[in-house]
């Protein structure tokens, strides 16, 4: 980050709306964290009335990003990780896991939310050899994530572009297939899409969802499980293919879940 980082702090505090729930915080709260506002958890809770299968579904998001860039940073050998829709910073970040692998490892964060910009000095950490960063920027303009990114990244080298909870923000599903699109397509060959959503095919979450788009937060939108596997196309899906979280090369011991989510890693030919 150019300014320094009080200022930016500051300047990013500044613009933040405690009256109205948001998504990061929210999703902050259900993670058991503290970076929300009163507005968070009354949204929070009124969602987890409806559907409790939240807060797992939280957790599973989180775990399954960590076996994914685990799995990348080790078997696959990648070193550069393009992370969109970062959120507040918790517990083994992508870099954390990258670089506890390959300290080498370099990571951009992307995210446009005010309150992420004001903790992003909190992931703003790396080890000597490697690099992580943070863009301000909005997933709805591929192109100048793609410039912010650059300035970190080596694009005539394999990327992960990893995208966890993040789709469903996009309203017009052939929108957000072609804004994944574009940042696949300025991705090397031996480049990775790791990526999870939740699928309508549940009730309770989908009553849920629609009460939540109602509160004045920003609207997330489920998809069918064909949808997001459609994300996919063009690419080669690593073993099991789109599964339930948990089932995504699940820990030892790891029971399968309710279907709640879909999550899956493919290779660019």
């Amino acid at each position: 980050m150019s300014q320094d980082p009080s200022a930016a702090d500051t300047a990013a505090f500044s613009k933040i709306d405690s009256a109205v729930p948001h998504s990061a915080r929210i999703w902050n709260y259900w993670l058991g964290g503290k970076d929300n506002y009163p507005v968070d958890e009354e949204a929070g809770d009124a969602f987890r009335q409806i559907f409790p299968g939240i807060t797992d579904l939280a957790r599973d998001s989180r775990a399954f990003l960590g076996r994914a860039v685990g799995h990348l940073a080790k078997e696959a050998g990648i070193r550069q990780f393009l992370d969109i829709g970062t959120g507040l910073p918790t517990a083994d970040n992508t870099h954390e896991i990258a670089q506890r692998i390959n300290p080498e490892a370099r990571i951009v964060y992307i995210d446009n939310d005010p309150l992420v910009l004001a903790h992003a000095h909190a992931l703003l950490t790396s080890t000597p050899e490697g690099v992580t960063d943070y863009v301000d920027a909005d997933l709805y303009d591929p192109e100048t994530v793609l410039r912010e990114a650059s300035r970190t990244l080596d694009f005539t080298q394999p990327v992960a572009l990893t995208m966890m909870q993040v789709s469903g923000h996009i309203a017009d599903y052939q929108q957000a297939r072609s804004i994944i699109g574009s940042l696949m397509g300025a991705l090397p060959s031996g480049s990775y899409f790791a990526f999870n959503d939740s699928v309508d095919t549940n009730q309770a979450n989908a009553e849920a969802t629609r009460l939540y788009n109602e509160s004045g937060a920003a609207p997330y939108h489920l998809r069918s499980p064909e949808q997001l596997a459609g994300f996919f196309d063009g690419l080669e899906l690593l073993e099991p293919g789109v599964v339930p979280l948990n089932e995504w090369r699940p820990e030892p011991g790891r029971s399968p879940g309710e279907v709640i989510a879909l999550g899956g890693v493919a290779r660019k030919p």
